[in-house]
């Protein structure tokens, strides 16, 4: 380069061949001068890859399946693109997003196939553009690490978590956008899909393409049916736990039919922020391949006067299951570990006061839809109360609980009494008949190690005086 012109900043688009890699491509294209593609992935799309390499020319490609790749590397040297290197397999595809040719990856794998790819560019130290979902979902911790300690930055494609970092305010992390103390609460917009006024019954008896047919984006189909489920919004409020640095209870959900609000930020001194623009998904991906800057994305300016009105409604959770599912998932956090107590919603209500926003039957549901990765261990703690739930009935309850929930770990706790007693301590023999009625059930269980006779319980969440003081309510209600 002569005359101090910039090189232009090479791209790396995983998941190209998918819906946001075509839509990256297509800004790309509008932007030679600043992008050059460096690399390209896909799965099996032969025809859809040979058509990019043709058009973008990449230096590299990588295909996840092997037979693919082999086809792609015949028909390249047919068409005289013989010099772009293919590819096959995972592991070229973990390569290619941490080739340092390309200094911004666009993450656009869906599902959980995008994660190892994605978790390599942020331990390059890449500016990554997430589209792929799972990657924060299932390793949310991981991934915001991995960008921490590269000194990579990580950008959100969805059209609401973009919106939602366009209305935060400036500076923050250099790892991700975070919400300050500034903030109330993020207001995360759906638009309800195709089954937004559909009854329950109506909804059961739907077909597959109907629940593609959304109103207001073009989508792949997966995606496509997370939105109509609104699974899809479930995934996007624990993705924007993980982005955003903020729990659960401060985002909120906001049914918006015209798609046109794409998120909201509501601040402490009353003011709301919100981002709107045509539904196309062009928009956050040039906004954040040029952010700080702004390019032109060649969407079609909103017309206000057109739109003319703009409408709110509540999300129904009992229509849209998964949303609430989703959110209880984010309130457990990224590693499970369940507190029980009891396995039956009374008592459990009394000594831990949470049951009685998620009894016991959501909270199964919940772990049951929970599985970070292959293998996942969950571990359920319960603290013996001698008197309140130590039975051989107790035992069985709990075994009844978790069978559903795959691979377990009962964590028994013997309860401390402290000093403000709710019941006495569990003599040891007590312990052993537990654990053993617990192992009769084909539950293998661990007994936690005393920590002290001043720590009072499980982990303080049986400390409440309020819980002490109705000790013989709960014992009479026992006998």
């Amino acid at each position: 380069m002569s005359g101090g012109a910039k090189r232009p900043v090479g791209v790396t688009v995983l998941g190209a061949t998918g819906s946001i890699g075509i839509s990256t491509l297509r800004v790309l294209s509008e932007h030679r001068d600043r992008f050059s593609v460096f690399g390209l992935s896909a799965n099996r799309d032969v025809d859809g890859m040979l058509k990019q390499c043709t058009e973008a020319h990449p230096e590299r490609v990588a295909m996840a399946d092997a037979d693919a790749a082999q086809r792609l590397l015949e028909r390249l040297a047919d068409h005289g693109l013989g010099d772009i290197d293919v590819g096959a397999g995972p592991a070229a595809i973990e390569g290619l997003a941490a080739d340092p040719g390309g200094q911004v990856v666009m993450a656009a794998i869906v599902g959980a196939a995008g994660l190892l790819p994605t978790l390599a560019a942020a331990h390059a130290g890449k500016r990554v553009l997430l589209a792929n979902k799972e990657a924060l979902v299932v390793a949310g911790a991981l991934l915001i690490d991995a960008v921490r300690q590269s000194g990579g930055l990580l950008l959100p494609i969805d059209s609401e978590h973009n919106a939602v970092f366009q209305c935060l305010p400036a500076g923050g992390s250099s790892a991700s956008p975070v919400a300050g103390d500034c903030v109330e609460r993020i207001l995360l917009t759906a638009s309800g899909g195709p089954f937004r006024n559909r009854s329950y019954e109506e909804m059961v008896c739907a077909s597959p393409a109907e629940a593609c047919d959304h109103p207001n984006w073009s989508m792949g189909r997966k995606i496509s049916v997370d939105s109509a489920t609104m699974m899809n919004k479930g995934l996007e409020l624990i993705e924007a736990c993980w982005l955003f640095a903020v729990p659960p209870e401060r985002i909120e959900v906001v049914v918006h039919p015209q798609s046109v609000i794409h998120s909201m930020v509501a601040y402490r001194d009353g003011s709301v922020l919100a981002q709107l623009g045509n539904p196309d998904m062009r928009t956050p991906i040039a906004h954040a391949l040029a952010w700080p800057d702004r390019i032109a994305a060649g969407v079609e300016p909103l017309d206000l006067f057109r739109i003319a009105r703009l409408d709110f409604e509540r999300p129904d959770e009992q229509r849209f299951p998964c949303l609430r599912l989703a959110r209880c998932a984010a309130e457990l956090g990224g590693t499970v570990c369940a507190s029980l107590n009891a396995a039956n919603d009374s008592l459990r209500s009394e000594l831990m006061p949470i049951n009685r926003r998620t009894d016991l039957a959501e909270l199964q549901t919940a772990l049951m839809v929970y599985r970070p990765r292959r293998n996942f261990v969950l571990g359920v703690n319960y603290c013996l109360l001698p008197g309140i739930n130590d039975t051989e009935a107790d035992a069985r309850a709990v075994a009844e609980f978790c069978k559903p929930l795959g691979r377990v770990l009962v964590n028994l706790i013997p309860y401390n009494p402290g000093s403000m007693p709710l019941t006495r301590a569990p003599e040891e023999v007590e312990v052993e008949r537990f654990i053993g009625w617990l192992r009769a059930e084909g539950l293998p269980v661990r007994e936690r190690v005393t920590k002290g006779r001043s720590v009072m319980a499980a982990c303080g969440q049986l400390g409440d005086p309020s819980v002490r003081q109705r000790r013989r309510a709960l014992r009479t209600v026992r006998a």
